[in-house]
């Protein structure tokens, strides 16, 4: 049960990890470049982005953690935890494509990309947990919102 727990935390760690170095890529455009796009009628406030990033990485970890806790020798783990590494990855680059680079266009192809690795997660991740699998659809749904948000400022600007 210990090492329950230490997985869980240790993935949530580093989801958030990946969520705090994100937002420096992020941080630098919102101010001026970000600030400057036509963006759509349904455009959240940006103050709201900060806090449903962290509950989306702590469901994400906590997600991953109860995953890894079922034993990372059995190969459906790994499978699970393969995907939702590469995604992790993807949600990270995209922050630095879209702001850092400050290119909607690519930003949409890695968001596209992260949508569909997302949904490939939590197909490993029923087959694990299907709690886990169910914490990661709030993160599904954010992502289609965001899907949504880079296609309109891609072709609004």
């Amino acid at each position: 049960m210990k090492k329950s727990y230490s997985k869980i935390a240790l993935s949530i760690g580093i989801c958030l990890l990946v969520g705090f170095l994100s937002g420096f890529a992020t941080q630098s455009a919102v101010g001026d470049w970000y600030g400057d796009l036509t963006k759509p009628f349904l455009n959240p406030p940006n103050w709201i982005f900060g806090p449903v990033w962290t509950v989306l990485y702590l469901l994400m970890g906590l997600s991953a953690g109860i995953v890894w806790s079922r034993g990372f020798h059995h190969k459906w783990v790994k499978t699970a935890l393969y995907h939702f590494g590469f995604q992790l990855i993807l949600n990270g680059l995209w922050s630095i494509v879209f702001f850092g680079f400050q290119n909607p266009l690519f930003g949409l192809l890695v968001i596209i990309a992260l949508w569909i690795l997302i949904l490939r997660t939590i197909k490993w991740f029923r087959v694990v947990s299907k709690q886990a699998a169910y914490l990661l659809y709030p993160y599904l749904a954010w992502v289609s919102f965001a899907t949504y948000l880079n296609f309109s400022i891609w072709i609004l600007n």
